[in-house]
């Protein structure tokens, strides 16, 4: 199908509207002043000659006049015939008198002498022999006097014509400026909008080839440069996917090649040397168990981030304890803070109100925050946990005095495979897999720093079950 073009649409139909309606307007305008102007010249007409017929009807009152003369010397001493041929027509419907001298051709057609005689006035405006155009009004004087049935005026349109073909020209002309006003703006306006267009149509193309570097010029106010802003905002928020996508897959290959690396090492001294020595079996086992695990934990985040990508990932609801998932998981992380001198405080209420949840998923939340705490901590931090009711809600609170995040950073820590701090070990979806779940519970979960160095607090708000 042959592409149809914004500017030619718009021409085919917008301005083919406005020229016939421009059209229309024009010939309605000529068709007023031509009426106008032909209906002025017979109303004059028929006031002269109702002045002719009332002078015609005192003369026939008088019995000493002769009649005929005294319409001779009417037509004779009228004082418009220059302009305007007087007549006077017999009972035989000829002419037989004429303010000129010249009599017409006894065959010229006479309309307005036949509807003046059915009607009581009449009048034509047609073209005599020699072409010139003329406005004819009759109008009868049979009660005048029985010798002559009517009088008759005849004007040429000469004039007039030529005053409405002025008209006409200057009509034409402001019809011809206005059409070109209208199609210089149209055209503007039509490309203030193919423009942008042509330029978001090549740099989407762009984006589609994985170019996200280009950014629309936008100088418009209005609902295009809105599209402009919005089309540039997708492109730096498309780049800073791309960018976090490329540094998730270098640190998920980090994260992965460092425990194989372990794993194949130790792997490979057990098969030399760990039979004959029990203390490299215990700590080789133990280094690939760890290992091991911690690719376990990783693989698994992937997962649950694929599921939530597909709309996969579901709950096993039923009400939970939430006190024995916490202290599952603050279990599993002290040995591990004792041995890199990180202290764990576990601030334990006495009960708190059930939670409808899924226990692992929650769990597993737990874990990963908790992880991270210990993760971004150093020799000598603590990692306070702290369990409490608010309102309604259950809250848990896991702060550390650890690194701490910027705050310009704060806003994106929850970002899929956005890392604040590229010197620690993780994949960057933790905390994203985190927040969803706890979303996917009707919780939140608000993550807060003072800044680098002060520490990061991590509170989770969990409905609890109305008893």
């Amino acid at each position: 199908m042959a592409k149809k073009s914004i500017t030619k649409r718009w021409a085919v139909n917008n301005l083919g509207v406005i020229v016939l309606a421009l059209l229309v307007i024009e010939m309605a305008i000529i068709y007023a002043l031509q009426s106008y102007y032909y209906n002025s010249a017979k109303q004059y007409l028929f006031s002269k000659l109702n002045a002719v017929t009332s002078v015609l009807s005192i003369h026939s009152q008088d019995s000493a006049a002769n009649f005929s003369a005294e319409m001779r010397n009417m037509l004779e001493t009228f004082n418009e015939k220059d302009k305007i041929e007087l007549m006077a027509i017999n009972s035989k419907g000829r002419v037989v008198l004429t303010s000129s001298g010249f009599s017409p051709d006894a065959d010229a057609p006479m309309p307005d002498y036949e509807e003046a005689m059915a009607n009581g006035e009449g009048s034509y405006i047609g073209k005599l022999g020699s072409g010139e155009k003329v406005l004819a009004v009759s109008v009868p004087i049979t009660s005048i006097n029985g010798e002559y049935t009517s009088v008759r005026m005849v004007t040429s349109l000469t004039d007039i014509d030529n005053t409405i073909k002025t008209y006409i020209i200057v009509i034409t002309i402001v019809c011809l400026v206005i059409l070109l006003i209208i199609i210089t703006t149209g055209l503007f306006f039509a490309g203030s909008i193919v423009k942008p267009i042509q330029q978001i149509s090549g740099i989407a193309s762009k984006f589609a080839m994985g170019d996200f570097s280009v950014r629309i010029d936008n100088n418009s106010n209005d609902e295009i440069g809105d599209l402009c802003t919005a089309i540039n905002h997708m492109a730096d928020e498309l780049s800073t996917a791309e960018a976090m996508k490329n540094e998730f897959i270098s640190s998920v290959s980090h994260e992965l090649r460092t425990p194989l690396t372990a794993i194949k090492g130790w792997a490979e001294t057990l098969m030399v040397d760990g039979g004959e020595n029990p203390d490299t079996m215990k700590k080789g086992v133990g280094v690939i168990v760890n290992e091991t695990e911690r690719l376990s934990q990783m693989v698994e985040e992937l997962l649950d981030f694929s599921r939530m990508q597909n709309g996969h990932f579901t709950l096993r609801s039923e009400a939970m304890d939430i006190l024995a998932e916490l202290g599952d998981a603050v279990l599993i992380y002290s040995d591990k803070a004792k041995r890199e001198q990180i202290e764990i405080i576990y601030d334990e209420p006495e009960m708190l109100p059930f939670v409808f949840g899924d226990k692992n998923r929650i769990r597993q939340v737990f874990i990963n925050i908790i992880d991270n705490a210990v993760k971004y901590s150093s020799a000598g931090d603590t990692v306070t946990v702290k369990a409490s009711e608010d309102g309604g809600s259950v809250v848990i609170a896991v702060s550390d005095t650890g690194c701490g995040i910027k705050k310009s950073d704060l806003s994106k820590v929850k970002t899929k495979f956005y890392k604040a701090n590229h010197t620690r070990r993780g994949s960057g979806i933790g905390l994203a897999v985190a927040d969803e779940i706890i979303s996917m519970h009707g919780g939140t979960m608000d993550i807060t720093s003072a800044g680098e160095g002060k520490g990061t607090t991590v509170t989770i708000k969990l409905p609890a079950i109305q008893t």
